[in-house]
């Protein structure tokens, strides 16, 4: 019973339980404690007790001196490289008199540790725990801090001065609706620091003052959740992008590259792309407009001849209600565009189509179908590398004369964007030698077609 009574006090002291998980057993008063043993009904009661208290950890202390007979300073050092699960026996390295010894160890403790040495992080788990401690009845240091609190607020929504310490007013503010994308208005000018320069510059002001820290996930949890109260909601129109609404972090993170494997990077493109030296390697992209609406623009890298691709809207876009996971019907969904790029494609002679290099956009996510029907083979850029695909960048910009943003593409047809296609080609570049690209590209043709009549002769 000391040695039960030991370990009790021990899981007490190390892992903060304030009372004993029973008061029904009780330890004996007359010596000696070591001969008396707990009944079958007292384990239960013991067990059940420590099972049911909150800590996690009192319960496996219990058991293991109940199957053991082990001191509580011999469980609490354990380790489990310690524990042979196999052998069924466990090595105290620090044993009373200082030398080791190998306990053995009951069936039932097998079958209730034995997973332990295997724990694997689950994202469920994780989030249960971390909602829990959440929940502690803790009040926010902006709500106990008020010089804190001070520091915090005005770093996000203070004035902006000049140089000589005068107030600037800046536009005119709209009034706050709670709207999570106020892109294209006027917005208060503050001194807008993020969370975490506030966060990481305390350490700086006030580096012997310990009140005075706060992390910068507790200041986006006082704007964000209305529980904590410590902060106006308005404020969170001083942070960067403005939005009423936090954006879940596993969404932010997310990118929708599924479509993109190793074999189709840009780094497996064969090294005659890059010099330009042949025609046949292509650059795509989309020009997006108002609503919507789009245009597919096709580049040759060598010749800089451009081809644009109609991409009418789906019957029933603007009347049936958009669905998760249904079809695109703003003209330019995977199936949409393959099949657009396919009739395109047939246009041409097939030596002129070798392959086609596209940003990581999800519209040729079907590029293994268009592979296989074209014969044409597809690279996808590195994320957020626009100059690997530099003609089409430089053709865009071309093309917004005729196309500028913010305006209804859906509206042209496909003869209309063809001619501008045409003008294009048939505008002399300075890289070319101030050849068209149409030129460039018959000259081509034309020594193509020469060399297979000189090989046939």
């Amino acid at each position: 019973m000391n040695l039960l009574f030991g370990a009790i006090n021990k899981a007490r002291a190390e892992w903060g339980c304030s009372q004993i998980p029973d008061c029904k057993v009780t330890r004996p008063k007359a010596p000696p404690h070591r001969d008396r043993v707990l009944s079958d009904e007292e384990e239960v009661i013991l067990v059940a007790a420590a099972r049911a208290n909150s800590n996690e950890y009192l319960a496996p202390v219990i058991e293991w001196a109940l199957a053991t007979a082990m001191r509580a300073g011999e469980i609490v050092n354990l380790l489990w490289s310690d524990i042979d699960w196999k052998k069924r026996t466990c090595r105290v390295r620090e044993a009373k008199n200082g030398t080791p010894r190998n306990v053995p160890l009951r069936q039932f403790l097998g079958n209730r540790f034995h997973w332990r040495d295997r724990l694997e992080y689950r994202a469920s788990v994780a989030q249960w725990k971390a909602e829990l401690v959440a929940q502690r009845p803790k009040p926010s240091k902006l709500v106990t801090n008020p010089r804190l609190h001070h520091y915090v607020q005005d770093r996000l929504e203070g004035k902006v001065r000049d140089a000589d310490g005068r107030e600037i007013a800046g536009p005119r503010q709209a009034p706050f609706k709670g709207r999570n994308k106020p892109h294209r208005g006027d917005r208060k000018w503050v001194n807008g620091w993020s969370p975490e320069q506030i966060s990481k510059r305390l350490q700086f002001d006030f580096p012997d003052d310990e009140s005075m820290r706060i992390s910068h996930e507790a200041i986006y949890q006082a704007l964000y959740i209305q529980s904590r109260g410590a902060l106006k909601r308005e404020l969170v129109s001083c942070l960067r992008t403005g939005r009423a609404l936090r954006v879940p972090r596993a969404r932010a993170q997310a990118k929708a590259w599924a479509h993109v494997s190793e074999d189709v990077m840009i780094s497996s493109r064969p090294a005659e792309v890059q010099d330009r030296a042949v025609p046949g390697h292509w650059e795509g992209d989309l020009i997006i407009g108002l609503n919507r609406s789009a245009i597919g623009t096709l580049v040759e890298r060598s010749s800089r001849f451009t081809m644009l691709v109609h991409l009418p809207r789906e019957k029933g876009y603007g009347l049936t209600p958009r669905t998760k996971n249904g079809p695109a019907l703003a003209g330019y969904g995977a199936v949409t565009m393959a099949n657009a790029l396919k009739k395109t494609v047939t246009d041409m002679p097939a030596l002129l189509w070798q392959s086609l290099t596209w940003d990581r956009g999800k519209e040729l996510s079907d590029h293994a179908r268009f592979t296989v029907e074209s014969g044409v083979k597809v690279f996808f850029a590195d994320p957020h590398s626009p100059w690997q695909r530099g003609t089409n960048e430089n053709t865009n910009g071309l093309l917004r004369q005729y196309f500028p943003k913010g305006t209804d593409l859906s509206r042209w047809s496909a003869r209309e964007i063809q001619a501008v296609a045409n003008a294009l080609n048939t505008r002399p570049r300075k890289t070319l030698g101030w050849k068209t690209p149409a030129e460039a590209l018959d000259e081509y043709l034309k020594s193509v077609q020469q060399s297979s009549v000189a090989t046939t002769g």
